[in-house]
């Protein structure tokens, strides 16, 4: 796995309240696969992790939801929590950073409760995923198809339900984001190939 994302930038988003495995897990296994990994929040400082309700480890934040742009990531991963994700889906500018990534087709990647978010941005419409079963009700109302599965992949879209499912999620993650790097590899060198402002050979005479 080592070098597989080398240089690739991985936005993870997180509030107060985020469930400490699911931000650290993946973080884990993205940094081991040399990704390039930003923590982004709604406030400079530090973030408070929880072990379901109690608190537990706090975390650096690189950089704030208001001074980013999906632009500058190749993916996205959005960890639970529920105090985590109602704090992050009340905030416009975080909303506005997830449904950026999900209209620029990049990778997003939520487990859990974070899947909220996605429904907040109106990004589940036509989609299949999965969550915590607690939204199960929320994303058929917002258009989606819930399934009960450790973990659903729907085109770049990769939703899990709880914790338990990380070993799930975070393979999945890492296969997701090499295809998709693969992908955009393969969409440069056709560019390249046969840049736009190539002439277009003329008519041809039919003898």
């Amino acid at each position: 796995m080592a070098g597989h994302l080398t240089g690739r930038k991985v936005a993870v988003l997180a509030a107060d309240g985020v469930e400490q495995v699911e931000l650290t897990a993946p973080w884990q296994v993205l940094k081991e696969a040399r990704a390039d990994v930003t923590l982004i929040s709604l406030k400079a400082g530090r973030i408070q992790g929880v072990i379901h309700d109690e608190k537990a480890d706090t975390f650096d934040v690189d950089t704030t939801v208001d001074e980013v742009s999906p632009r500058d990531f190749d993916a996205l991963v959005l960890p639970g929590g529920l105090r985590n994700t109602e704090a992050l889906r009340a905030n416009e500018a975080a909303v506005q950073f997830v449904r950026g990534f999900m209209e620029a087709d990049k990778p997003v990647a939520a487990i859990c409760h974070a899947p909220r978010l996605l429904v907040e941005a109106g990004a589940v419409e036509g989609r299949t995923l999965t969550s915590h079963p607690e939204l199960a009700d929320e994303i058929r109302d917002a258009g989606g198809s819930w399934v009960d599965k450790q973990a659903s992949v729907d085109q770049k879209l990769l939703t899990s339900r709880k914790q338990e499912d990380l070993p799930a999620f975070c393979g999945n993650l890492i296969t997701l984001l090499s295809s998709a790097i693969d992908e955009r590899r393969l969409d440069k060198m056709v560019e390249q190939s046969f840049p736009a402002s190539d002439p277009l050979p003329g008519p041809i005479s039919l003898p």
